[in-house]
């Protein structure tokens, strides 16, 4: 059933469908499929709703419900103790398989840069036109400092394997389609993303992150905690800065 109500909203507020497109960083296609009544995502409704000062229930009447009847563990494919559990060719096919983004978030991910051809697979996947989005740690950040404290191997010591990683990465430089970047917040989790599935490596307070559990998350067509964790990147991320060396 088409969308009237949207189609209203719009017309009141005199935004095209293009404009919505751009706005939502959908396609105009898929705008358009809203108004034939199909229903985007949580997190688009509630910008729509915003932008077109409207209620969301009214625009979607029954969505939010229908949203919040849904499991919060959809998506779920493994649960694993501890990071170290995950399996090394999981990792491998993860990242083989990526073709549209790889969107990592971590302090330093030690264990990534003991990788010796870490580097090579990311420069073949951005040459071949993905998207790679790497956050590391602020190393002087009073959330790294603290972090280092709580995990009891001394103020500095993350601090000097963000340096570390930083080099690592740092032959990245001037590769089209790679950015890294520098954050300051307190790392709930470490996210590791590889277009449609992911890992997320939730933080326990003094253990280290190879000693908390992870989660290995496949996105599904509602929206589930693929989506939620999708979005805490995209707020660190949007709270970042270039790393060091403008890499």
């Amino acid at each position: 059933m088409a969308n009237e109500r949207l189609r209203d909203a719009l017309e009141r507020s005199r935004i095209s469908l293009a404009e919505l497109a751009l706005f939502t960083e959908c396609d105009v296609k898929t705008v358009s499929r809203w108004l034939g009544g199909r229903v985007p995502h949580p997190r688009t409704r509630f910008k729509i709703a915003k932008r077109l000062k409207e209620d969301e229930e009214y625009l979607w009447p029954g969505a939010r419900r229908a949203a919040d009847d849904t499991s919060n563990s959809a998506g779920m494919v493994q649960f694993y103790p501890t990071r170290g559990a995950v399996p090394h060719n999981l990792w491998d096919r993860l990242l083989d398989e990526a073709t549209e983004d790889v969107d990592i978030l971590v302090y330093v991910g030690m264990f990534l840069t003991e990788k010796p051809d870490l580097l090579d697979r990311l420069r073949g996947k951005a040459n071949a036109g993905a998207r790679i989005r790497i956050l590391l740690g602020d190393r002087d950040s009073s959330a790294v400092k603290q972090r280092s404290i709580e995990e009891g191997i001394g103020r500095e010591t993350i601090s000097a394997k963000i340096d570390h990683a930083n080099a690592f990465f740092r032959p990245l430089r001037g590769v089209a389609g790679v950015e890294v970047r520098s954050h300051s917040t307190v790392l709930y989790n470490s996210i590791y993303r590889f277009d449609r599935e992911m890992i997320v490596n939730p933080h326990v307070y003094g253990k280290t992150a190879p000693m908390a559990p992870a989660m290995h998350l496949r996105k599904t067509a509602t929206y589930g905690l693929f989506d939620t964790y999708a979005a805490s990147f995209e707020a660190v991320w949007e709270s970042s800065r270039p790393s060091e060396g403008g890499l």
